[in-house]
């Protein structure tokens, strides 16, 4: 079972308000995340911040926020729950192609978007991996948790990530 997992604990500073909520098409950017998602996970929660209309984990460690500690949330959360791996992506790409999130997961290995590696794949008995990567690396850097597990980083078709409003903008 896959486990699909929509990060959303950024703190939006580029966008100026938050941007998980903002609207294209006249729904939250965060349902646009959860409708892909589900596309291919057996089930889909959000990481980082409790939205309305979906179950959600908060980041962990508690006080770090970003990618990683969505992840890290979601990794030890599907292990628990008896998931395989995690599918992740971030609550500001409305448009991922669900035929990407397919291959993905059928690495079933690590594995990541080379041009956006906040979409990836992988396996929740990382979780423990993941608390020592957190631990030993104050970047949080997703290329250098990719580059430590080693995942395959796969080359896509460019992916709009929404991270100011002009880039809402231009999704059109």
């Amino acid at each position: 079972m896959i486990l699909g997992a929509v990060l959303a604990g950024g703190q939006s500073r580029r966008f100026g308000s938050d941007k998980a909520v903002a609207l294209w098409h006249g729904v939250p950017l965060i349902e646009h995340a959860c409708a892909t998602a589900a596309l291919v996970a057996d089930h889909v929660i959000v990481c980082g911040s409790a939205r309305a209309a979906f179950p959600f984990l908060c980041d962990r460690p508690e006080g770090l926020r970003g990618p990683l500690a969505g992840l890290n949330a979601a990794l030890h959360w599907g292990r628990d729950q008896g998931y395989e791996a995690v599918l992740s992506l971030g609550c500001d790409t409305p448009l991922v192609p669900s035929a990407l999130l397919c291959r993905l997961a059928q690495t079933h290995r690590p594995a990541f978007v080379e041009a956006c590696p906040v979409i990836g794949y992988w396996p929740t008995d990382l979780a423990d991996a993941l608390d020592q990567f957190l631990a030993s690396d104050p970047r949080c850097s997703m290329k250098g948790w990719a580059a430590s597990v080693g995942a395959e980083a796969l080359d896509s078709p460019p992916i709009a990530n929404v991270n100011t409003p002009d880039d809402l903008a231009g999704l059109g």
